[in-house]
């Protein structure tokens, strides 16, 4: 059975729900929990030069604290916790492929195109891991 879950989560108003799997799947396996948020990078300008203030770096502190909140609230310790910036699918496939996590869950809205399946990001977690991927299908919204 499952090890070690890495639980990918995009911060929304969502997170609960997939939440509530992410702990059912956690007393089933026992598996050590690990939490990623990826944080896409802005476009390649010079913020200085247009003198706008840091919005990337303040992302960065907003879902550090986020992270912290949600991973004291799932008993997640730090050094099982991840803001990383980059491309959010090379970015947790890394984390995991490097904490040898056995699975990855996401929450997924699929709504639109292909994305009837599965939403983007967690089509783009799918094709490429290592490990296996439980989607969790979001409610939709009403």
């Amino acid at each position: 059975m499952y090890k070690k879950i890495l639980f990918a989560t995009d911060l929304s108003d969502d997170t609960e729900y997939v939440l509530n799997k992410v702990r059912a799947m956690c007393d089933f396996t026992k598996a050590q929990l690990n939490v990623i948020h990826v944080v896409e990078p802005m476009p390649g300008y010079s913020y200085a030069y247009l003198g706008i203030e840091d919005i990337e770096g303040q992302l960065i502190e907003e879902a550090r604290t986020a992270l912290s909140k949600l991973s004291t609230e799932l008993s997640v310790e730090p050094q099982n916790q991840w803001v990383e910036v980059g491309p959010t699918k090379s970015k947790i496939h890394a984390v995991a492929k490097n904490i040898g996590a056995d699975l990855i869950i996401c929450g997924s809205h699929g709504r639109h195109g292909l994305s009837l399946l599965l939403g983007s990001t967690a089509n783009a977690i799918l094709h490429g891991s290592s490990c296996d991927v439980l989607v969790v299908r979001l409610p939709e919204e009403q």
